[in-house]
């Protein structure tokens, strides 16, 4: 029996974010309202915000019956000019800008790309698939191509395949190669790691500027169809793909 509870205690979503993720007022005002008596699950008085709230249970607020938010998945091209954030207090142009419409449910990226970064980002309410893809024990496998501002060096490519030293680290990618076009200022590279602009400091390190940088590839998942500054839904099979259930 106290498995089953710490399992059960384990699932589910904690009771603030659960209100903060139906759109009814920010998390910190969810504890507030919370502490003040002023919601029920199930009938009940709750006064926990770390209460895991399970499917089926009826939330209330101030006498308001919650909706249960449903999960949502989204796969975007980002453009060059949009910032990785939910919102931007200099009233820049951010991620949720070129998914506006896709749908009424809170989502948020998982993990960033640089503003001048594009390609492939995910967004998502699931923060139970956000945490797994950010934390390194996920072991997500990106790939990135970059342009450079001059031709990579083969003596460099091999240095990269074998690992650079940074000042937070030691880098180790899974692969690097000249892009198939024969344009040895263009470079694939595969890794698992996820440090802040570890491609460009990887490339920075041994004297070259990243003019372009585009995330081809993220977990499996592909670009293919989606333009830049476009969106699509995943499937349910590529959820579990990034679960690591399939």
């Amino acid at each position: 029996m106290e498995k089953k509870k710490n399992e059960k205690e384990a699932t589910g979503t904690r009771l603030n974010k659960y209100i903060a993720d139906a759109g009814y007022c920010s998390r910190r005002k969810a504890d507030e309202l919370i502490f003040a008596g002023r919601v029920t699950i199930n009938g009940e008085l709750m006064i926990e915000p770390g209460y895991r709230v399970q499917s089926g249970d009826a939330v209330s607020v101030e006498m308001t019956r919650l909706k249960e938010t449903r999960k949502c998945y989204i796969l975007l091209n980002k453009t060059r000019d949009a910032i990785s954030t939910v919102s931007d207090e200099r009233g820049r142009k951010t991620v949720m800008d070129l998914i506006k419409g896709a749908t009424r449910e809170r989502v948020y990226p998982v993990g960033r790309l640089d503003r001048n970064t594009t390609g492939i980002l995910l967004l998502t309410n699931d923060g139970a698939l956000a945490n797994h893809l950010s934390h390194p024990s996920g072991e997500v496998r990106k790939v990135y191509k970059a342009r450079l501002d001059k031709p990579l060096a083969y003596l460099d490519l091999k240095k990269i395949r074998k690992g650079i030293m940074l000042e937070d680290g030691f880098a180790k990618v899974d692969d690097a190669d000249y892009d198939k076009n024969g344009d040895e200022s263009m470079v694939v590279l595969t890794l698992h790691i996820g440090w802040n602009r570890i491609v460009r400091r990887i490339f920075e390190s041994l004297g070259y500027k990243v003019k372009m940088l585009d995330r081809v590839s993220y977990g499996g998942l592909t670009l293919h169809g989606v333009p830049q500054g476009d969106w699509r839904m995943l499937s349910h099979d590529e959820v579990e793909k990034l679960y690591g259930r399939k």
